[in-house]
């Protein structure tokens, strides 16, 4: 692709791809234009496979991708980019998908100079735990093990967007372990120790959780979450979120260290308990347990001004009666 000449790199007869928008060790995303429906963009995602592998390996992996693409493909949540075509060119393979305008939560927080208001965060929050959750509910699931700042977006009408399926892997149906489809490590700022092992790690929903909470550490301390290495050298190195903040509250302080435990044991089983604690919905439950503590009356009468407000007519009602 050069843009001397504004001599463009065509995939397939119909993407031609415009400039580059991210790369890394696994690809590079490019924003493209399709040239079979004028006007429309979509970011063409090639995927990176390792030049060393035998032919063997190289045909399992191109195999591993087509499933991982067709899964893909059928994915339909507005808070997911939909994939709308995957091919093979010149030993590459490529994933099409909608181009989503607008900027990374990386770059909101780089632009806000200071952590992002809690109630911001947990407004996006519900977005994204509502494509995590269908993600985590297709069959077999599928997990995007590279959650991060900058990949999520807010588009211009300020919707969420999980961006990059890079990293994707389903989850084998008959075994709590994951199958490998796109090999890949995700950032090592917001993953957990057990998939520092690469694609033979044991990984399932609850490493994408880690990577939510890392992400929400960040987002609201301005502080880059402590990585799992260092934490397991030092493990008294992480601090709540409300130590460094002051504006957090403790039930946002408390679900995203549950979010971030070190043994994945730890950890809510599954988003809609990591939801239900930073929402203020439940307490985060002792741990080595695994049923959420229901809120005290304190924090059941904060949540509810009705019931509240009920409750004060009784204790009034209550007090004349026995003037009476």
């Amino acid at each position: 692709m050069s843009s001397a000449n504004q001599t463009y790199t065509i995939l397939r007869e119909r993407y031609r791809l415009t400039n580059i928008v991210g790369q890394g060790g696994m690809g590079s995303v490019y924003r493209a234009e399709d040239l079979r429906l004028p006007g429309r963009l979509c970011a063409v995602k090639e995927v990176k496979t390792d030049d060393n592998l035998s032919l063997e390996l190289q045909a399992q992996a191109q195999s591993q991708f087509l499933q991982e693409a067709s899964i893909l493909a059928q994915l339909d949540h507005p808070t997911l980019p939909k994939v709308s075509d995957f091919f093979t060119q010149d030993g590459r393979d490529y994933l099409v998908m909608d181009y989503v305008p607008g900027k990374d939560l990386k770059q909101l927080l780089e632009e806000n100079d200071g952590p992002l208001s809690e109630s911001l965060v947990l407004e996006w929050a519900k977005q994204i735990t509502d494509a995590l959750t269908y993600l985590h509910g297709q069959t077999p699931p599928v997990l995007h093990r590279d959650i991060k700042p900058a990949n999520i977006k807010l588009t211009p009408d300020n919707r969420i967007k999980l961006v990059d399926f890079g990293l994707v892997k389903l989850m084998a149906p008959d075994d709590a372990r994951t199958i490998t489809v796109v090999q890949g490590r995700g950032t090592f700022l917001y993953t957990p120790l057990e998939q520092y092992g690469g694609d033979g790690g044991h990984t399932d929903s609850r490493t994408d959780i880690y990577a939510l909470g890392a992400t929400f550490y960040h987002l609201l301390t301005n502080n880059s979450p402590p990585d799992a290495k260092s934490r397991f050298l030092n493990p008294g190195m992480m601090r709540s979120l409300n130590a460094v903040n002051k504006h957090i509250s403790s039930n946002v302080s408390d679900a995203v260290l549950w979010a971030m435990e070190m043994h994945p044991d730890n950890r809510p089983e599954r988003i809609e308990l990591f939801r239900k604690v930073l929402m203020g919905e439940s307490r985060r439950p002792p741990r080595g347990q695994n049923k959420l503590a229901e809120p005290d009356l304190a924090e059941a009468l904060k949540m509810n001004w009705t019931l509240a407000l009920f409750a004060l007519i009784l204790f009034i009602a209550a007090i004349v009666l026995t003037i009476l």
